[in-house]
């Protein structure tokens, strides 16, 4: 037996005889400093930094650029498979970096996505593809070439690549200015062509910050619009600035969407003259450039 001391346990050495056991069996083991304890990890969010975030994140982003309105948590939560809690985690940086916003109980694409996806852009084949449609309209015109992207949630066109004209009097801006969509004849065929609710929402909440040539009022910009659709192309003389004209053709892909504009800019004084020659020009070098694009991706027929 064990004999104590104060508060001390102490074994009796074990007899010779004894079977080795019980040599290793104290009546009380001495203690053990505790483990750290690990703390608890939530099998859902135990990939935060891993593959399933990548491509959460990726989806995210996803179905947001279809949701003119934005959506909710709930709905994300809903559209993504993916819990409450860990979206949050995803949430919550992106929009204090600008990724996104939220207003409303609803998240946004914000503009820091729309800048990256302009850079994007600029190294996605995208404008490779366009690109020769673009030296066409250049050597057919000898005027600037540009084409344009819209970025909706900041109700700006961003141009993501550029081809200069070879005159020495010329419009020159560099790849990534931006224009509000109100104000460019590029940007109102890009209003022209948008989502219904979205323009909508756009034309009955738009303020005219920018200052035009032509001033620009809500009236005026619709019917602007419905020329615009009626006629397949936008054009511009001293509308934006001055001096400055241009036009503009849709670029459409396999669904009928409107993915780009493609427009020339030049000194109004060559373009009053020219004026004709370079809308029907507008028209047939964007016709191929939407065909090639309609080919891309496009869904496959059913055998009859």
């Amino acid at each position: 037996m064990a004999k104590k001391s104060g508060s001390v346990t102490i074994a009796k050495a074990p007899r010779v005889g004894l079977p080795p056991v019980a040599a290793r069996t104290p009546v009380e083991d001495p203690p053990v400093p505790p483990k750290k304890q690990q703390p608890d990890i939530v099998p859902t969010e135990r990939d935060a930094s891993g593959p399933r975030s990548l491509t959460r994140l990726l989806g995210l982003f996803g179905v947001l650029s279809q949701a003119s309105n934005g959506m909710t948590l709930a709905e994300l939560s809903v559209a993504l498979e993916s819990p409450k809690s860990s979206l949050l985690n995803l949430l919550r940086p992106l929009v204090a970096e600008g990724y996104l916003t939220h207003g409303g109980g609803a998240y946004r694409l914000g503009p820091a996505i729309y800048r990256l996806s302009a850079s994007v852009m600029s190294a996605w084949n995208f404008p490779s593809i366009i690109r020769p449609f673009m030296e066409e309209l250049s050597v057919r015109t000898e005027e600037t070439v540009l084409l344009g992207v819209m970025n909706p949630e900041a109700e700006t066109l961003t141009y993501v690549e550029i081809i200069d004209s070879p005159h020495p009097i010329r419009y020159q801006i560099p790849v990534g200015t931006t224009r509000p969509l109100y104000a460019s004849a590029a940007g109102r065929l890009l209003l022209a062509y948008s989502d219904k609710k979205w323009l909508d929402n756009y034309l009955s909440s738009v303020v005219f910050k920018a200052k035009t040539a032509i001033p620009i009022s809500r009236g005026a910009l619709r019917q602007e619009l419905d020329k615009i659709r009626a006629d397949g192309l936008s054009w511009s003389i001293d509308g934006y600035l001055k001096g400055l004209s241009a036009v503009a053709g849709p670029v459409f892909d396999a669904t009928g969407r409107c993915v780009a504009s493609l427009n020339i800019a030049g000194p109004s004084e060559r373009f009053r003259s020219e004026l004709e020659f370079l809308k029907t020009t507008i028209k047939e070098v964007t016709a191929k450039a939407s065909g090639v694009m309609g080919s891309i991706n496009a869904p496959a027929k059913k055998k009859a």
